[in-house]
This record gives C-alpha cells, structure tokens and sequence, in this order.
C-alpha cells in the first residue's frame, strides 16, 4: 500500500529532473560520463540517477550501474 503512494511522487519528481530523496536539481548533482548516450549525475544525498541524452529523461541508476 506505501509503495502505491511513494511510485508516483517519484516518477513525478524525476520528470521535473529532481532527486527522489532531497529534491535537489538533478542538474547540480556531479556528472560523470558513462558513455555517449548516458551520464551518471551522483546527487549530494548519495542518490545515483543515468541520464539519457536520446530521450533527455532521468531514472534511478541499477544496482550493476553503480
């Protein structure tokens, strides 16, 4: 039931390019290149998100990602 309420307040929050936890700019956040189409951007909460330059959206980085 949490899980119901949490999902769509993070999609959200990650369509308007903020972190999940602090809601910080994800702008701000450290990059680093992870390739040509992707960057890793590491918020100042410890919070991993991939940048996708084709589709200009960010998403929670995967465990074999980090």
């Amino acid at each position: 039931m949490f899980k119901n309420i949490i999902a769509p307040v993070q999609a959200w929050l990650l369509a308007k390019g903020q972190c999940v936890g602090c809601g910080m700019p994800l702008k701000k956040g450290k990059k680093e290149v992870v390739d040509n189409d992707n960057d890793r951007i590491i918020c100042r909460c410890g919070r991993i998100f991939i940048y996708s330059k084709g589709t200009e959206k960010y998403r929670r980085a995967l465990f074999e990602e980090v």
